[in-house]
């Protein structure tokens, strides 16, 4: 089960990291049409942000929150515990032997 439990979170966290990679690139491609659309100005520009708020957005949003999900459960299987402290010895400096 533990194997099992271990290829799942692989298989998921490259998903994850492909999935992520998409909504952000596909963040920064919207960031490029409010550029385009500041340049061309007029009705033009107010039709480009709109699709671009209305349609592009949600989706990026949904595909990141699903990705998060997924790289959650990853990290579950896999038995890791991410921002957590660890308890770690300190080192003396060779002064303070």
């Amino acid at each position: 089960m533990k194997e099992f439990c271990k290829k799942l979170s692989n298989a998921l966290k490259t998903i994850f990291g492909y999935g992520i990679m998409v909504a952000l690139f596909a963040g920064g491609l919207t960031f490029f049409g409010y550029v385009v659309a500041l340049f061309i100005g007029g009705d033009v520009a107010t039709a480009i942000c709109t699709v671009i708020y209305k349609n592009i957005i949600p989706v990026i949003i949904y595909l990141a929150v699903v990705m998060v999900l997924l790289g959650l459960v990853a990290m579950y299987l896999a038995g890791e515990k991410a921002l957590t402290p660890e308890k770690k010895q300190a080192q003396k400096n060779k002064s303070e032997v």
